[in-house]
Order: C-alpha cells, then structure tokens, then sequence
C-alpha cells in the first residue's frame, strides 16, 4: 500500500509519503514516516517491506555519516545516488532488500535534484517521480502540472491535486502523508494533513 511522490522545483526537492504501515489486509500504524534525512541537505523516501526499508535506510544514513567523517566531505546528492544506486547493486547478488525510492537534494553550491531508484539498482534523475500504487494515478497528473521553475506553493498545490485524485479513484485510503521538504537550508516538515 505504500506510495511516495516527488518533484523538484525551483532550488528545492517536494517528498511526500503516505504514513500507513500495512502488509496484506492489515494496518499496522497510520504515523510512519517513510521520509528519511540522509545528510544535513539530502532526504530519502522508500517504499516496500517495512523491514527491508528500516534496515536499508538506516544502512545509508550511518554509511552516509560514516563518509562524512572518514573524508571531512559531504556527498553531492549525485554522488549519494550513485552511493545508494551500488549498495542496491551490490545486494542483488547475496540477498537484495526489496526498496524503491526517491532522493533528493539541494545544496547551496548545487541544484536541486531528484533520482529515482528501484530495487534493481535501476537509477534516473527525474523532474519527478511516484513509487508504489500511487505512482498509477498520479505520473499523468505530475506530467501535466510540472513545469521548469515550480515555486514551493504551486508544488504543494500539485502534490494536493495528486493525493485528491488518489483519494477519488483508489479503493485503498491513505489518510495521512509526511510531507518534507528540502533546500540550500537543510530539510522542513509540511504540515499538510
């Protein structure tokens, strides 16, 4: 049931994450956050098996942090996709963690950017992105409103149109989402329920 949407805008990274945690028929919690810090200006959401998510994000945040400390240099979020894109690679072959996910970033001497990434390593930098059921419902809506420059507002006013479409045609409700935001000054909860 899980669902995350992205975009990126003008010097920003928009992530939204639905907060249910379920597996088969069940609800296990409706206040997860799906949305992971990775660095002081990089943010991460991921979708599959609760288990597999907890376990790998925390792998990439510690490793991220580790990096940091051993080379007194934080990664460019190019540099972290590619990071997280091997460590995705590599666990393919001994016993892969089923993730899929969005990153984003926005430095003050970088862009702002998106990647998205499957549980096959596969990695694209994207305007934006869904991962899980959502992504269905709403990459035509996404394609539609997006435009080059979004401000923080009219992200917003998309991201509503994408879970108002989700909450019209998909049989499953998500009633709450995690909404994050990320810049050049550091990552802000939106308070969006």
């Amino acid at each position: 049931m899980d669902s995350t949407i992205g975009m990126r805008g003008d010097g920003f990274v928009l992530l939204a994450a639905d907060a249910n945690a379920g597996r088969s028929i069940l609800i296990y919690k409706q206040d997860l956050d799906k949305i992971l810090p990775i660095s002081e200006n990089q943010i991460m959401a991921t979708v599959g098996p609760q288990a597999d998510c907890s376990v790998f994000g925390e792998y990439i945040q510690k490793n991220m942090r580790l990096y940091e400390l051993e080379n007194q240099i934080n990664l460019s979020t190019f540099g972290a996709a590619n990071f997280i894109r091997g460590e995705l690679a590599k666990a393919l072959r001994r016993g892969p963690y089923q993730v899929n996910l969005l990153l984003g970033g926005a430095a003050k001497d970088e862009e702002a950017s998106l990647f998205w990434m499957d549980y096959l390593g596969t990695l694209q930098k994207v305007n934006y992105g869904a991962h899980g059921y959502a992504s269905n419902f709403v990459l035509s809506l996404l394609d539609a409103h997006w435009e080059k420059g979004l401000t923080e507002e009219q992200a917003i006013e998309v991201l509503r149109k994408c879970i108002k479409e989700l909450e019209t045609r998909f049989m499953i409700a998500l009633p709450k989402w995690s909404v994050k935001v990320v810049d050049s000054e550091g990552v802000r909860v939106i308070d969006f329920n």
